[in-house]
């Protein structure tokens, strides 16, 4: 039964904001089963991003700054970047901007989810400790997802010109960001929470101006503001 509690309460944070994000969506809805797709294969690229951040460890060895915007941030902001160019970028389903905010998002979550029930398989953890997690690692994964995906919407409508650009930033920001995250976790040996809670507010704030920004971008906006004018 406690096994049942822990597990349920890894699972709970990643699937409960991917459904928030999913609501958010007002103007034109994901399929579901596209959604559920990314989320998935955010899950799979667990396996080849742990062996990947294996080998480095052993090459390089532990330092804090490298562990945190190479071994850690990098790797797994770049693996989630390439799945999502190549899987979901040129798809018909990726017709707003917000679809590039849901899609990074799902896909950011199904990493940090089977991340959080391996942690909590592999050590010791309660309840509340897991709910920590929520507010702090799974969250954020939510937020560097919810940035990539910003500015993978920018890439996918902006003029020829200007998607490389955006390409490039819808890397280098969430990378940066979560590398500063990885940082703090594992620099600070006291006083964290004067460091990470100012970091994740400003970071929850930027998230959801951008979800607000790219909402308001969407061309089913119009279709749907014309169809309530003529009722």
């Amino acid at each position: 039964m406690l096994l049942f509690s822990v597990l349920t309460a890894a699972i709970a944070p990643g699937v409960s904001l991917l459904t928030y994000l999913y609501l958010k969506d007002k103007y034109d809805s994901e399929p579901v089963h596209m959604v559920v797709r990314m989320f998935i294969l955010g899950i799979l690229i667990v396996i080849p991003i742990m062996v990947i951040q294996r080998g480095l460890e052993l090459w390089i060895g532990y330092d804090a700054f490298v562990f945190s915007f190479i071994q850690s941030a990098s790797v797994e902001e770049f693996m989630k970047w390439f799945v999502l160019y190549h899987f979901i970028y040129n798809h018909t389903e990726f017709d707003e901007p917000y679809d590039g905010i849901l899609y990074a998002a799902a896909i950011s979550l199904g990493f940090a989810t089977l991340e959080n029930v391996l942690y909590a398989i592999y050590s010791p953890s309660t309840v509340g400790t897991l709910l920590m997690r929520a507010l702090l690692p799974v969250s954020g994964h939510a937020l560097f997802g919810i940035l990539m995906g910003y500015y993978l919407g920018k890439a996918k409508f902006a003029p020829a010109r200007e998607s490389k650009f955006y390409l490039t930033v819808a890397l280098a920001v969430p990378l940066i960001l979560h590398g500063a995250y990885d940082w703090i976790m594992v620099s600070v040996r006291s006083n964290l929470m004067w460091f990470i809670v100012p970091f994740m507010i400003v970071l929850w704030i930027w998230g959801l101006n951008k979800m607000n920004s790219a909402s308001s971008k969407s061309p089913f906006r119009l279709v749907s503001n014309e169809d309530q004018v003529n009722l």
